[in-house]
């Protein structure tokens, strides 16, 4: 079953996000999805050939990761956001948890926001460790490596050059700034929710 694109047009009038830049940045989610796709019916079709051992199937397997963590990582971020932002007061089991982890919120934010401005493309990202019940802030360096195993993503920011540079040019503090003004925390509550209700 191939997978669908998501549509994220209500996030058209963000504030803080051109819609020049947000359509460009889901058009660029949309090719993942389709070379998402693309891949996986090739992937299919050799294994059904028994070329499964082959080293073209080997580097296509490579590439699937790519394509499918760039495609479930935009719906990550995109998903995160809302024209209507809630405030972390609005997502109270998260705020107490980041509390616990990094002793203020203030504290937290200055981690996460330390790691999104990190030289390089990659993405800044707020993990759940349900096994020990522990918060992480984390670089991914790629869509596919740095991933932290068994840990649920709850909060994201692209820092891949696409998702700020039409609007901030090279000032990524500035397109920081304007992206957790435009967190929906409840919905990064749910995911901590989802995820404890999994892990018990």
């Amino acid at each position: 079953m191939a997978y669908e694109a998501k549509n994220f047009d209500s996030l058209l009038g963000l504030e803080g996000f051109s819609d020049a830049a947000l359509k460009l940045h889901f058009s660029l989610y949309q090719g993942y999805v389709a070379n998402t796709n693309k891949l996986s019916d090739a992937l299919t079709a050799m294994r059904t050939d028994g070329k499964g051992g082959e080293v073209e199937y080997a580097e296509l397997e490579r590439r699937f990761g790519w394509e499918f963590d760039g495609m479930r990582l935009h719906e990550y971020y995109f998903d995160g956001m809302s024209k209507t932002p809630t405030a972390i007061d609005q997502a109270p089991q998260l705020r107490v948890a980041l509390e616990k982890e990094f002793g203020t919120i203030d504290a937290w934010e200055k981690d996460f926001r330390s790691i999104a401005t990190m030289r390089g493309i990659g993405w800044g990202m707020l993990y759940y460790d349900a096994i020990a019940d522990r918060f992480l802030n984390v670089w991914i360096n790629e869509h596919h490596t740095g991933h932290l195993a068994g840990c649920v993503p709850l909060l994201l920011i692209d820092v891949f050059e696409h998702a700020f540079l039409i609007d901030y040019g090279t000032k990524r503090a500035e397109y920081i700034s304007a992206y957790m003004k435009a967190v929906d925390w409840q919905k990064i509550e749910q995911r901590l929710k989802e995820a404890r209700k999994e892990a018990q």
